[in-house]
């Protein structure tokens, strides 16, 4: 049985982090975020496996964005440990603890430069479909 399947009524599997990732990743993808990335920090600090960065083009849709993250989520029985941002919409954050999803205005983005700050991270590769490799590299952004 696959992760996140359904075992039993109102039962399922654990999501591996990764899996909590690609499932936020394809979320975001279908709602047309802006420029996502996905970094692996599981070398690099203990507070989470993974940081998924994107940004969106209005409050509006940064609001869309983290909605969508949260009901694709939910469907696999994760729940978010906090959500902060959400009235402001200009850097919503999405905490699942092994998944940490930042979702920007495009000015705080840059302002913060999570990518830069955290650039040892290596980005998984991850296309549309959900297929991921981890080459391994460096962040350079």
């Amino acid at each position: 049985m696959s992760k996140g399947a359904t075992e039993a009524p109102g039962r399922t599997t654990e999501l591996s982090s990764m899996d909590k990732a690609l499932r936020a990743w394809e979320a975001l993808i279908d709602k047309r975020a802006v420029a996502p990335v996905l970094l692996d920090m599981r070398e690099l600090t203990v507070i989470t496996d993974y940081f998924l960065v994107c940004h969106g083009t209005s409050n509006v849709h940064i609001r869309a964005l983290g909605e969508a993250v949260t009901d694709s989520l939910d469907e696999e029985g994760a729940q978010p440990h906090g959500v902060e941002g959400r009235d402001e919409a200009r850097w919503l954050l999405l905490d699942y603890g092994d998944v940490i999803i930042h979702i920007f205005a495009e000015e705080e983005r840059e302002f913060y430069a999570l990518e830069r700050l955290w650039g040892d991270a290596p980005v998984v590769k991850t296309s549309v479909d959900g297929e991921n490799r981890d080459d391994g590299e460096s962040n350079g952004v």
